[in-house]
């Protein structure tokens, strides 16, 4: 069977193209040999069902452990309707999970304990009699825990599991060697409501687990040797390195995402290729087309609904994606923590969107969420913005937004206008380059918070630079800091658009000398 990029479920090396996680699982593999209790709470789809799978099959194969791997995916809430109910059905999981290991006796131990067992003391001894009945260290992997995890049931569960890693050094006591448990959320600090009238209290009884530091995200030295088994296999061409670069580029190492665009380049860019190469610029087709897919994804309607469903953050992210800002980032915060545990932001220059194709899909999603309002914008056809060689006649798209801005002020709504202006001009320049071109945001960090929007226009690039005035002597640093950033770009002209919400609008507009003899077209709205 040949093998294929996979963006749905578990991962196995023999039926799909893999990452190297083999640091990943030693640094796992390490908290398990030293019997800690912990939980891996990362985003939907950022591998922890492939690391339990993996970190099981190895401890399997070692002859010296015996792995319950287990998961509370499917399994309903009547479970947890009653202690007598979770037990027995945590018990006969735990012996279909080893049904073909051909350990009959223990087998014996949890079938006839699951009709027996009706509470967490008689579970807890159930518990003991299967760790001293064989010579195997015990260790229960739980993936999925967050369907369970606003149930005082689960607490119980957990608190019984905290008492006997608590006492597994006293003689009447034994238990599994090791717990890990797999979700969203932290199990730690998780806000559980259990209670008819709404109260909420923090699940204590997992504060013995040990912190899982463990970078789950996919770095380009990790994503190189999946590169190279793919293009082996298939015998295609590829500077693997650069390729494995440009697929970080984009997706900050979000492992759905860069499965996602090696599968989109695999199935879909591929066959309509002469030759059997990929290139940095195939990467960046690829990460245009995942983006504007007209095929949804759970991964990105997740993204939406956890924006839409919390104001709070929808509010933050704005003001990153859309405003350019630059904001401190405190995990102690609750709403930043929250968007870190959905994947949607992380920690860099201060708070950043995860990756750029996530800034890609907000700002888009954000751009139609404000036309469908009943905002209408007029805006011409891309062929009269076109110069020859297919270049992008980037002077005289911003002097017609000028004109639009304009029009749009003459008609006393100013306020909108003000606190949308760069949403406005998202949506305005998405018509004139869609299907021949795309973009990309680069949040740049700066006292005028600017925000550079690099054009990609069928072979041509162009650089953007969306700011709010912010005086003289602001202006010129920005000018400085725009020409550094040509420079880095290998561009000798970028283009302004100033937001000035000083007073009297001038409406100016005209090219600006910047240092190092770039230059670039400028107009103020």
């Amino acid at each position: 069977m040949q093998k294929r990029f996979n963006v749905t479920g578990t991962c196995f090396p023999e039926q799909h193209y893999m990452a190297d996680i083999s640091a990943k699982f030693q640094a796992t593999l390490q908290l398990v040999e030293n019997g800690e209790y912990f939980a891996i709470n990362r985003p939907r789809q950022f591998g922890k069902t492939t690391l339990l799978e993996v970190l099981a099959r190895y401890l399997n194969e070692s002859g010296e452990w015996l792995v319950f791997n287990t998961s509370f995916e499917g399994i309903g809430s009547e479970p947890f309707e009653s202690p007598n109910q979770f037990c027995g059905s945590f018990l006969r999981l735990l012996a279909r999970t080893i049904s073909m290991a051909e350990l009959p006796e223990i087998e014996k131990i949890l079938k006839d304990a699951s009709m027996q067992d009706s509470s967490m003391e008689e579970l807890s001894e159930t518990i003991t009699r299967l760790v001293n009945s064989t010579d195997k260290k015990l260790v229960l992997l739980i993936d999925e825990v967050d369907k369970s995890s606003n149930n005082q049931i689960f607490l119980d569960f957990l608190g019984m599991l905290r008492n006997k890693y608590l006492n597994r050094h006293k003689r009447f006591e034994a238990t599994f060697h090791s717990v890990v448990l797999a979700g969203l959320h932290d199990i730690k600090t998780l806000k559980l409501k259990i209670r008819s009238d709404e109260e909420s209290k923090y699940n204590s009884p997992w504060n013995i687990a040990a912190d899982f530091d463990v970078d789950m995200s996919l770095h380009p030295h990790e994503i190189v040797p999946m590169l190279e088994d793919y293009a082996g296999e298939r015998g295609v061409k590829m500077d693997t390195s650069a390729i494995a670069e440009a697929l970080f580029y984009y997706t900050s190492g979000y492992p759905f995402l860069v499965s996602a665009l090696c599968k989109l380049m695999d199935e879909k860019l591929m066959p309509l290729k002469e030759e059997k190469t990929w290139t940095v610029q195939d990467i960046e087709t690829a990460a245009d087309r995942l983006i504007k897919s007209e095929r949804s994804n759970t991964n990105f309607d997740t993204l939406v609904k956890n924006l839409e469903n919390d104001q709070a953050l929808y509010d933050l992210t704005y003001r990153l994606v859309i405003e350019g800002e630059t904001i401190p980032y405190s995990v102690h915060a609750p709403i930043v923590y929250k968007g870190v545990q959905h994947g949607i932001l992380k920690n860099g220059h201060g708070i950043q969107v995860h990756n750029r194709i996530f800034n890609e899909v907000i700002a888009n999603y954000m751009t139609v969420k404000l036309l469908s309002e009943g905002r209408t914008l007029t805006i011409e056809t891309t062929d009269p913005y076109l110069l020859p060689g297919n270049a992008l006649n980037v002077e005289k798209v911003l002097t017609k937004f000028q004109v639009l801005m304009r029009e749009e002020y003459s008609k006393n709504d100013a306020e909108f206008l003000e606190r949308n202006g760069r949403l406005i001009f998202l949506a305005f320049l998405k018509p004139i380059i869609n299907a021949k071109g795309y973009t990309f945001k680069e949040p740049e960090i700066s006292e005028e918070r600017r925000m550079d929007i690099a054009i990609t226009f069928f072979q041509h690039k162009y650089v953007v630079e969306l700011k709010i005035w912010r005086g003289e002597e602001a202006h010129q640093r920005g000018l400085a800091q725009l020409a550094n950033y040509l420079e880095r770009q290998h561009l000798d002209e970028g283009f302004l658009v100033i937001f000035d919400r000083s007073g009297k609008k001038t409406w100016e507009k005209g090219w600006l000398d910047l240092p190092g003899g770039k230059r670039a077209f400028a107009v103020w709205v």
